[in-house]
């Protein structure tokens, strides 16, 4: 279901995106889906939306009165769109395209590193700088812990993985001495 709501969202998240870059409103526009994304995203309004039982505009309100002023005129405009055309659902794979869209523009890419204990800031400094140049972009570096690696760090950059961990090292050498 998911790679329906991905072709879904695709029109949503450019015409979003056209309008939002033609205002100067991107980092607005990332928040507003952003918000919507989480809405319905959540374990107890998720069902309610998916639910056949409630009607468009009992959806659009529902979506209206919690987010509240959390939305402005043209947010409230897309969720009464979305609602009406019954595509409230595909918020969260419309914001992650938005967001692709966003950083393919402003020359910016995600990056995930997973280490086995917590980066000191210096260190994250000093990788976001090093694939920032190897991959020609503006890198935002995020940082997640995982206990189970025992050392090193496994590098995820859009379609970019590098495994130096201990535990990729590991399978690696095994493979070799499988054959």
């Amino acid at each position: 279901m998911a790679a329906d709501f991905n072709t879904i969202a695709r029109p949503y998240a450019q015409a979003v995106f056209k309008l939002a870059r033609d205002k100067g409103t991107l980092a607005q526009w990332s928040d507003t889906l952003g918000l919507l994304a989480a809405l319905v995203e959540d374990d107890n309004l998720n069902p309610l939306l998916a639910s056949p039982k409630l009607s468009p505009d009992q959806a659009r309100d529902l979506v209206l009165r919690i987010a509240g002023e959390h939305l402005d005129a043209e947010g409230g405009n897309l969720v009464k769109l979305l609602a009406e055309k019954g595509r409230l659902l595909a918020a969260p794979a419309m914001a992650r395209q938005y967001e692709d869209l966003r950083a393919e523009e402003e020359g910016t890419l995600d990056a995930t590193v997973v280490s086995a204990q917590a980066l000191d800031d210096k260190l994250q400094k000093e990788l976001e700088a090093a694939l920032g140049k190897r991959l020609k972009r503006k890198v935002r570096l995020h940082s997640e812990v995982d206990e189970h690696l025992m050392g090193g760090a496994v590098l995820r950059a859009g379609d970019l993985v590098i495994d130096g961990s201990v535990r990729g090292r590991l399978d690696r050498l095994a493979t070799v001495l499988n054959r």
